[in-house]
């Protein structure tokens, strides 16, 4: 990898880190701005949901306009959505006395804009390099900033809201005009040897690549799915409880929100670096991953105790950690450059499905025992560490000796 390559990965994985940093950072502030509104737990949770409904729909459209024009031709006008979205959001809560309804359109605003960010970054890094241990170093690197945003948000969302409870949404155009500048100058991915084919055409071509691989793409979406349903339930659930049953709320809060997330930044960014390209450690890192969170999470059913709930929580992180950055790889290693951005992207839809879904869901369960958020949870850890057990299978492929995980 050489100084360029160093930049451009470093100034793509800015990306990430921006668009975590727009929506986590609402995360330890939902109870503020709940009290501030006068709406509901469930009410509050919709300002996460429809962001990622909106980047659900279009990320598929990013992903093939990412083929058809390049990626850094989508990634820049999509920051620029996307920081005039949080500008909107935070003008509104400003100078509006029931901003609630306002609020949400501008997260709708913020959400088509981080469709063509995030997203296309995966494939971005896919594309300049040729070698599939690079590739995971750089997805790695990637899948590190983006946990590095959690772990900040948390800390920065409960320190500027601590100032004015709506000043993390202004922060958020100021966060996209610093990713735009660095991707301006610093990123130069490679031209495409190709022009992407007509819209039918391409969409035959997905449609073929979906059944030739499905048995093992199916799979790996659903995981994505599944891994983020559970952060962003399980963030939700410990932001309400620090704030309603521990009193804990502010900067501190933040920190202990910051804490489980620390070891799942930490963890993705090692396991970058050391899965290289051999997919059956992939493979294995997802399998223990998940089991290790699902595991951790039975705890908490039995003890109820602040402290050993955190520290749960920090070895869930690290199942997070080790499952991630081997997703990503898997999913980007195993299709043709060509299709890399269409085919990325509907694995981060399924992502944002988790994003969108997890917030609402666990909402609801709050109104009964904390002991159904920990059992749907684990089902779900436990179910997708099996899953990826019978179904991710990699091989030899024949005529290279090297790894190929096709079933």
């Amino acid at each position: 990898m050489d100084r360029k390559q160093k930049w451009s990965l470093w100034a793509l994985s800015s990306v990430p880190l921006v668009m975590t940093l727009g929506n986590s950072m609402l995360i330890p502030v939902l109870p503020l701005i709940e009290k501030k509104l006068k709406i509901t737990d469930f009410q509050v949770s919709l300002i996460i949901t429809i962001y990622s409904i909106v980047a659900i729909l279009l990320i598929p459209v990013a992903g093939y306009l990412s083929d058809k024009w390049g990626r850094k031709k989508v990634i820049i006008p999509s920051l620029l959505i996307a920081g005039i979205g949080g500008a909107f959001t935070g003008w509104v809560s400003w100078k509006f006395e029931t901003p609630f309804m306002w609020i949400l359109i501008g997260r709708v605003i913020q959400g088509v804009g981080s469709a063509g960010a995030m997203p296309v970054v995966i494939p971005c890094v896919g594309d300049m390099f040729e070698d599939e241990k690079q590739v995971s170093t750089g997805l790695g690197l990637v899948e590190t900033s983006n946990t590095l945003g959690k772990v900040l948000s948390p800390i920065l969302g409960s320190l500027l809201a601590s100032f004015v409870w709506f000043l993390p949404f202004w922060f958020i155009p100021v966060l996209c005009i610093i990713s735009i500048i660095l991707i301006i100058f610093f990123v130069k991915p490679p031209k495409q040897k190709q022009e992407a084919p007509p819209l039918k055409i391409f969409l035959q071509n997905v449609k073929s690549i979906l059944c030739e691989k499905g048995r093992w793409l199916f799979p790996i979406f659903l995981l994505g799915g599944i891994v983020m349903f559970i952060l962003f339930g399980v963030l939700f659930y410990l932001s309400s409880i620090l704030e309603k049953k521990y009193h804990l709320d502010g900067v501190w809060k933040g920190v202990v929100l910051a804490i489980p997330l620390a070891s799942l930044s930490l963890t993705s960014y090692l396991t970058g670096k050391k899965i290289g390209n051999n997919k059956t450690i992939m493979k294995w890192c997802i399998c223990i991953g998940f089991f290790l969170l699902g595991i951790t999470l039975i705890i908490p059913i039995f003890f109820k105790n602040i402290y050993i709930i955190i520290v749960c929580l920090v070895f869930s992180g690290l199942g997070i950690g080790v499952s991630l950055p081997s997703l990503d790889a898997l999913i980007t290693e195993g299709i043709q450059k060509e299709q890399r951005g269409s085919i990325t992207s509907l694995y981060s839809s399924m992502r944002f499905v988790g994003v969108a879904a997890g917030p609402p869901v666990f909402a609801l369960l709050m109104k009964g025992p904390d002991n159904y958020i920990f059992l749907l949870s684990i089902f779900l850890a436990i179910g997708g560490a099996i899953l990826a057990f019978f179904f991710i299978k990699p091989k030899t492929d024949e005529k290279s000796g090297v790894e190929n995980k096709e079933a």
